[in-house]
């Protein structure tokens, strides 16, 4: 230790403080490499983290009333082409492995993969549209780094192709954080429900001409087939109204009951209807006598029409207003959803609000909690600097002090950049938890330093040997605690399971920058410290005409002199 800070430390900062802007600006090149990097996309960064998982999920969801053997073979065709896909990757990837890509899959008929909750009701919502597949891989730490559930999905996709009918057809290879990347409700200001179906229509159209995108789907889908009468005129003059034509119409068709006796312990219910035949097609209904409040039937074709169309499933609301959310996955969870939905906003949600003035788009999904987070920050991030700043001024009883050291904090974020691109990951929201522990540790370090050249200041030293000796003594301190916290967080960092992938990135914070934190207290910070008092002693010169000793002009010096 006392070599490295006598042969290597010592040297490097006495260089540093006779060429203070020359190694000033070495950090200031360093950090304005990384921020072009980052907006120059060499450096990714994503609000959310995208974590592979082990596990694939299938979600299938044909038309309602799709019978339960059609909505089986599509799935059981699905899970072929996924142990297919499993195969093809093994022998590309792990032909020296004998174990399977694939463990094994669950085939579930009746249940979502979103929430694995059997639909209840009755007739087809009992679930014989419904259909998803579980299919779990090799643990990430198993099996090889180059394969992942993502390039499973893909080539099952690939293999599978369009499901013709389908209404929903997704597959979920990773934890989406927030919710879905890209997805955009559409609101009916007037509630026109043709005007906001025709602009879902027109969005997903968009969508899925995206090649960045996947598994389109909305929370509208059809439901089971209607049959939807519509009185005329002349049912009105006739003194029908739509209930009394419609219980009729049920009554003759569902039947209605007419009787109940007991026979024995059991209780007989009669009920009356049209006979089989008669009540098997739709056709037979235009004939069927309505009974007047006269009297007097008609045919139900002379005083209403009919049309056979599917219904609603579902009716969303949103702030009051008729709401219709579309959603989008990523095809490559590395991408950033951020540029896709900046697209959206600024060239296809305009075109189509063209087209449909009564429509309106709200962004959801990771979009709104990106937006909800960032909001947030606004208020307590500058919240927090100021509590740092003003504890430290109150201590040191000086401001430019606290200045210099929150001064460092974009300096610490260079290596947590390029951090993050070694090992594979973007910049998110865990990496900025990561940055606010490392900010606390950076603000340590300084105050360790800082102190101990308050005090050699007070001591008598010049100000020269107080900033130099301080680096020297603190360093041993500053140095230990940085090697040991990196060495702490290297498990972490190491790891391969799945647990461990939302950890890494705050990991990889705050290990890449507390090692480069060290640099910049044990040699920035003296520099700013430094340039800081040459900054003084001139505006001292040039104000008042007075030139004064550098030591002078810091604070504790001053303190000194005043209490004198």
């Amino acid at each position: 230790m006392d070599w490295l800070r006598d042969k290597i430390y010592s040297p490097t900062l006495k260089f540093a403080l006779q060429n203070r802007f020359a190694s000033f600006s070495g950090f200031v090149a360093a950090l304005y490499l990384t921020v072009s990097s980052v907006i120059g996309g060499i450096i990714s960064v994503d609000f959310f983290p995208v974590v592979d998982s082990d596990i694939l999920t299938v979600d299938l969801k044909m038309p309602m009333g799709t019978n339960e053997k059609i909505t089986d073979s599509i799935i059981s065709m699905v899970e072929k082409k996924a142990i297919e896909a499993g195969k093809e990757l093994e022998t590309k990837f792990m032909q020296n492995d004998d174990r399977n890509l694939i463990e094994y899959i669950n085939k579930n008929l009746g249940f979502s993969a979103d929430n694995m909750s059997m639909i209840k009701g009755f007739g087809d919502v009992g679930g014989s549209s419904t259909a998803s597949l579980e299919i779990y891989i090799l643990d990430s730490e198993e099996r090889p780094s180059s394969v992942n559930a993502s390039m499973l999905a893909s080539l099952i996709r690939e293999k599978t192709g369009e499901i013709i009918g389908a209404e929903r057809f997704t597959l979920n290879d990773a934890a989406n954080f927030g919710g879905s990347p890209v997805s955009i409700s559409l609101i009916s200001e007037t509630n026109n429900l043709n005007e906001l179906k025709s602009a879902k229509d027109e969005l997903i159209n968009q969508l899925k001409s995206n090649p960045l995108l996947t598994d389109v789907s909305n929370n509208d889908p059809e439901g089971i087939k209607e049959i939807q009468v519509k009185l005329k005129e002349n049912a009105y003059l006739s003194g029908l109204d739509f209930s009394k034509v419609m219980y009729q119409i049920r009554s003759a068709f569902y039947g209605i009951e007419a009787q109940r006796f007991q026979r024995g312990d059991d209780e007989i219910k009669v009920w009356v209807r049209y006979d089989k035949n008669t009540r098997s097609y739709v056709n037979n209904m235009e004939q069927m006598k309505i009974l007047t409040p006269s009297g007097s039937r008609v045919p139900l074709n002379e005083i209403a029409t009919y049309e056979v169309k599917r219904g609603d499933v579902s009716i969303n609301h949103l702030d009051g207003k008729r709401e219709i959310q579309i959603n989008a996955n990523l095809i490559d969870p590395n991408l950033s959803a951020a540029d896709i939905v900046f697209n959206l906003q600024n060239n296809v949600i305009p075109e189509i609000q063209k087209q449909y003035p009564s429509i309106s788009a709200s962004f959801e999904g990771q979009y709104r909690e990106a937006n909800k987070t960032i909001q947030s920050a606004y208020t307590v991030f500058p919240l927090a600097l100021f509590l740092i700043f003003a504890t430290i001024g109150f201590t040191f009883r000086t401001y430019s002090q606290p200045f210099l050291l929150l001064l460092l904090i974009p300096f610490s974020l260079t290596t947590v950049a390029w951090g993050h691109l070694l090992h594979g990951f973007p910049v998110n929201v865990i990496s900025l938890l990561g940055v606010i522990a490392l900010i606390g540790i950076l603000v340590n370090d300084g105050l360790v330093l800082i102190s101990k050249f308050n005090s050699n200041l007070k001591e008598g030293m010049s100000f020269d040997d107080a900033i130099f000796k301080a680096g020297l003594a603190r360093f041993r301190a500053i140095f230990l605690t940085s090697i040991t916290t990196m060495a702490g967080l290297a498990p972490i960092i190491l790891e391969k399971s799945f647990q461990a992938q939302l950890l890494k990135p705050m990991a990889i914070s705050i290990a890449y920058g507390i090692a480069y934190a060290t640099i910049l207290t044990l040699i920035l910070l003296p520099i700013l410290i430094s340039i800081t008092n040459s900054f003084k002693v001139k505006g001292i010169w040039i104000l008042f005409g007075k030139i004064v000793n550098k030591r002078d002009v810091e604070s504790p010096v001053v303190e000194l002199n005043r209490r004198k």
